[in-house]
């Protein structure tokens, strides 16, 4: 029984943030904004990390990771959004809702571990200068990224499949703008406990482990400026973690509301909310705080533009 009501299922309905057609125009021109300022604001971070001798840290490496996640996490929801928003038909099929599910979690978990590579680098560079080149080499730094990536992309297939295993045999409208896991658990007419189970082990274990090695690495980070004599030193140090610090708070603490909780009605509807921060203003936000609080990327735009300004023309 199960099995054919699982095999009938060829798409689902996406609710999205509101059923207003008026306040859907307005939202479609908010959210084509902020996406082309995610694209705009991440690819240019990227070329300038790539072209601009002075990026070439394991610091910018790893951002250059950030804003490529960002891409990648951004564009994996905004177009459906976008198009369901002027579309009196907003479904998604089947196949297409099981790769946003599976490429969102992926994404997700990568990001957290590059987060906290990231907090590992600026513990190395501030408690362990004269060590930093040895000790976040090129291996080491491929390393970390690596990791993360094939770990957030096993978790996204397993997580995808253990959620599309289900039967969802009643309704098939999903009470957000993607297709997420706690939504999709409401939907389903099979036993959830094993892929609930699942889903708070890892997202528990994900933040967690990921939280701890950030918060353990600042409290060295810590330690270490307030034994710093000089102002100036101190100072610096801190700004180089301002940043950092700013997307970390963002990021998990929109992902800690979102699913250490069981999924219910009221707490889906509030969900939404809470998505749209770290799933579009997350993205958006990175690459403007990183390089308006950072010299040698300000510096490195500067070239930029200055070269493309200046550059003679061929004949």
């Amino acid at each position: 029984m199960s099995s054919a009501n699982h095999s009938t299922v060829t798409e689902f309905i996406l609710l999205g943030l509101t059923d207003d057609p008026g306040l859907e125009k307005i939202l479609f021109g908010v959210f084509l904004v902020i996406y082309l300022v995610t694209l705009v604001g991440n690819l240019c971070m990227i070329f300038l990390i790539r072209t601009n001798s002075r990026l070439q840290t394991p610091m910018y490496f790893f951002l250059g990771h950030l804003s490529f996640v960002d891409i990648c996490y951004s564009s994996n929801i905004t177009p459906n959004m976008l198009y369901n928003f002027l579309s009196d038909t907003k479904t998604i099929s089947y196949a297409g809702c099981f790769t946003q599910c599976l490429l969102f979690i992926a994404l997700v978990i990568t990001e957290f571990y590059i987060l906290a590579s990231m907090a590992l680098d600026r513990y190395v560079a501030i408690c362990s200068p004269l060590h930093y080149m040895t000790r976040m080499s090129k291996s080491i730094c491929i390393s970390l990224v690596t990791v993360p990536y094939a770990y957030g992309f096993l978790n996204g297939i397993s997580q995808a499949l253990l959620t599309f295993h289900l039967s969802f045999c009643g309704s098939l409208e999903i009470n957000h703008f993607y297709c997420a896991d706690p939504p999709l658990l409401m939907l389903a007419c099979s036993d959830t406990y094993v892929k609930k189970m699942a889903m708070f082990i890892v997202a528990g274990f994900t933040l967690s482990s990921s939280l701890f090695i950030i918060l353990l690495s600042y409290l060295f980070i810590f330690a270490a400026i307030l034994g710093m004599r000089s102002a100036q030193g101190r100072h610096k140090a801190f700004s180089t973690c301002g940043s950092h610090l700013t997307t970390v708070t963002i990021f998990y603490g929109t992902l800690f509301c979102m699913y250490l909780r069981p999924p219910s009605e009221k707490s889906i509807e509030e969900s939404k909310i809470i998505a749209v921060f770290y799933t579009f203003l997350s993205p958006m936000l990175n690459p403007l705080i990183y390089s308006l609080r950072n010299k040698d990327v300000i510096h490195a735009m500067q070239q930029a533009v200055r070269g493309n300004l200046f550059r003679k023309p061929a004949i």
